[in-house]
């Protein structure tokens, strides 16, 4: 019986922190593509300036 109120305050205890996580990770991954995406619009564009 108290091995289960351990496990559940273990899982509360670090249930923010890999939620904290997970949403770190998906935003720098949000954010990597949002770069990368600028990027390659900038030179599109910047490509079709130079050339016409």
């Amino acid at each position: 019986m108290n091995t289960i109120n351990d496990t559940r305050s273990t899982l509360d205890k670090y249930m923010p922190w890999l939620i904290g996580l997970l949403a770190a990770f998906l935003a720098g991954k949000a954010l990597k593509r949002m770069f990368w995406t600028a990027f390659a619009m900038y030179w599109v564009f910047h490509g079709m300036h130079t050339f016409s």
